[in-house]
């Protein structure tokens, strides 16, 4: 069954310390895009490196990420014509945050 015209959708954004446990959540609308959120996810923390999948590959963020001095362990998306290399065992981790949600 598909969504009525109108239907407002939502998403759920989540940001985790090191060890897999909820420091914010962010409700977002759910057409807007998962890197607007970042910026306030983040705010107030300074983290080493952020984890996220590839819908999270873009050049801003990882401006964005510089400047706050994180390391950025994005896998590129596929249409980017040269591959932005991330640590892949670092990577591993990233399932942390979906894990929160399962406790």
């Amino acid at each position: 069954m598909g969504r009525s015209r109108g239907e407002l959708t939502t998403k759920v954004h989540i940001a985790c310390d090191k060890l897999g446990r909820p420091v914010r959540f962010l409700i977002a609308p759910g057409q807007s895009h998962d890197i607007l959120a970042v910026p306030a996810l983040l705010e107030g923390h300074r983290p080493k490196a952020v984890l996220a999948n590839r819908t999270y590959d873009a050049n801003s963020l990882r401006t964005y990420l510089a400047g706050i001095g994180a390391e950025a362990v994005i896998p590129s998306t596929r249409s980017r014509k040269t591959p932005i290399p991330h640590d892949p065992l670092i990577y591993k981790l990233r399932n942390r945050a979906e894990l929160c949600f399962n406790r």
